[in-house]
């Protein structure tokens, strides 16, 4: 008798004998014991039900013991969207083709939209030509449209045991494209983004600082400049160093974020779609987070809780000193997507990107020598965002992460370098900023290096 005809008699009998029918589908064969419920916890005891669900080294801090993660769930109204972002995507439909360069062309007449609000393609074919070009577009598209930020954060220098070295940095970033329309600012240069990081501690880096002008035009690579208080000069450099590590982190320029390299410096590659699991903030996944403050110059701000982000923090943890102890895991549907550097001097050869199919948020990262050979991953949490209302009545949206894990391992040194905790409590994690006009001018650097 075969597995299905055994299920249809058992059936026929619990109608006959009146078993209750929760009590039947437990008994039924083919239930998911052996996959991953919500509450359960991912950890060295049960490691094999994550196989082929996580990129396979950081499997292996769960079979080692190094990571354990709650398993949480992610409902279908967990995500928050807001209403323009929305609207504006579905008047995106078959809009808009990649380029020869991996650039976004208006369909109609060929060229480079001026602006665009929301995804440019918010329905892909892995088949298209330029797939995997959408997809870094769809990611790139949701995150600048929650606004100019400033944040002050810890980058930290970690190994296996603890904590090698903590810098305090300040990131601000400018964006000229995909924001609302009330936020939309002159653009005379075609600039699509304007970063500007700088370090205030230790004493020995404190106003070095790195400059990045990224433009519209798919041909112009961007301008980069940085100042070092040694030198008393701002240089100019290649943005080939935007791939190289921070200030002897193993963190670069172009991971930003997630990702932060320009699309049209790369060939993108589709490599599919899959399920597994990824990274989030669970208070942000309850919608739970604390509400933002107006600033009086325009802009919000976010508090966030004071908790214990990573294993050193916490020493009770037995694990390695990087890993996310504050966050859960939810199983995701994801895009593959593969690039390789225009510029052969480019640090990596090869880069892997797995990006959430709905949210379009980044979830692991993974870089490979031009040889091939797997040398740094990166891992990032989620989050939903929130509604807020400005004193006017009108809406923005913010990412309302009550915590964030931004962490590039090294595997061939066994270390790796963290961001995410505040450099204080109360320090700016600013959203919807205006500049000052000059702000991100090089002159900057040299008022930040004294």
């Amino acid at each position: 008798m075969t597995i299905v005809q055994r299920a249809l008699r058992m059936t026929l009998r619990a109608c006959i004998f009146g078993v209750p029918l929760c009590v039947l589908l437990v008994a039924l064969p083919g239930r998911a014991d052996d996959e991953l419920q919500p509450g359960e916890i991912l950890s060295q005891s049960n490691w094999q039900k994550a196989e082929k669900l996580l990129p396979p080294e950081v499997l292996e801090h769960y079979k080692k013991g190094e990571y354990a993660n709650p398993i949480i769930p992610w409902k279908p109204d967990t995500y928050v969207w807001p209403k323009d972002f929305v609207a504006a995507s579905k008047a995106n439909e078959g809009k808009y083709a990649i380029g020869e360069r991996g650039d976004i062309i208006e369909k109609a007449t060929g060229k480079q939209p001026q602006y665009i609000l929301g995804f440019p393609f918010p329905t892909i074919d892995p088949k298209a030509p330029g797939a995997g070009a959408m997809v870094l577009w769809n990611h790139y598209y949701r995150t600048w449209y929650f606004g100019n930020f400033k944040v002050a954060t810890q980058l930290n220098l970690v190994n296996a045991k603890g904590l090698d070295r903590r810098l305090d940095i300040v990131t601000n970033y400018a964006y000229y494209d995909a924001m609302s329309e009330h936020e939309r600012p002159p653009n005379p240069l075609n600039l699509s983004t304007q970063q500007l990081v700088n370090v205030t501690s230790p004493a020995d880096l404190n106003g070095t600082a790195a400059l990045t002008w990224r433009f519209r035009d798919p041909t112009k690579r961007d301008n980069t400049w940085t100042f070092v208080p040694a030198l008393r000069r701002v240089r100019a450099v290649s943005p080939a160093n935007r791939s190289d590590g921070f200030l002897g982190s193993d963190a670069s320029q172009d991971d930003g974020p997630f990702f932060d390299g320009k699309v049209e410096d790369f060939v993108w590659t589709m490599k599919g779609e899959t399920e597994m699991l990824r990274l989030c903030d669970p208070v942000s996944l309850r919608h739970e987070t604390t509400p933002a403050v107006w600033l009086p110059s325009g802009g919000w701000h976010i508090d966030w809780p004071d908790l214990k982000l990573f294993g050193y923090m916490d020493s009770n943890w037995k694990g390695v000193a990087w890993a996310p102890i504050s966050f859960g895991l939810v199983k995701r549907p994801m895009w593959v997507i593969e690039a390789e550097p225009r510029d052969h001097y480019y640090l990596f050869g090869r880069i892997e990107l797995y990006i959430d199919k709905e949210t379009y948020q980044g979830g692991w990262g993974r870089k490979f020598t031009w040889s091939g050979e797997l040398v740094n991953t990166m891992q990032v949490s989620g989050s939903v965002p929130a509604e807020s209302k400005r004193p006017d009545g009108s809406s923005d949206y913010n990412q309302a992460a009550a915590m964030g894990f931004q962490c590039v391992e090294n595997l061939k040194r066994n270390q790796a370098t963290v961001l995410g905790a505040k450099s204080n409590p109360k320090s700016e994690f600013d959203f919807h900023v205006t500049f000052p006009s000059g702000f991100f001018d090089t002159a900057s650097l040299s008022r930040f290096g004294k």
